[in-house]
């Protein structure tokens, strides 16, 4: 009769390493993505009462010459209401002015989002 032979267990390592480079990169990805979108620095106003927000889908800057920036491009009123218009409902925008930017700017800029269908704008205050 012909002996069975016992071989011994062995754990083997490159798949595990295979795991572990998947699970790094993996990981890497999802916190790029949790890292807020870089903007154009602006002086925002100041106030006391301000509170956290939830995160914007959209960050519209308005500049103190009345330029609108949205993502790093130049847009004017009309071409943001088009680019806003077909928006997913609860999309979520915030309006960075910069404190020396006209009011009737920004009302502007209001109102051109709500005539796309926004109806969640914020605007970003640095705490006091």
């Amino acid at each position: 009769m012909k002996y069975l032979e016992m071989r011994k267990g062995r754990v083997e390592i490159i798949p595990m390493i295979d795991i572990m480079l998947f699970l790094l990169v993996f990981f890497i990805m999802v916190t790029l993505q949790m890292i807020p979108t870089q903007g154009i620095p602006t002086a925002l106003p100041g106030s006391t009462s301000t509170q956290k927000l939830p995160a914007p889908k959209l960050t519209l800057t308005l500049h103190r010459d009345g330029t609108l920036d949205l993502g790093g491009r130049s847009l004017t009123l009309a071409q943001l209401t088009s680019r806003l218009t077909g928006s997913p409902a609860g999309t979520q925008v915030t309006i960075a002015a910069d404190k020396g930017a006209d009011v009737q700017k920004l009302v502007r800029v209001m109102d051109a989002c709500r005539h796309a269908g926004i109806s969640a704008v914020g605007l970003a205050a640095r705490p006091e």
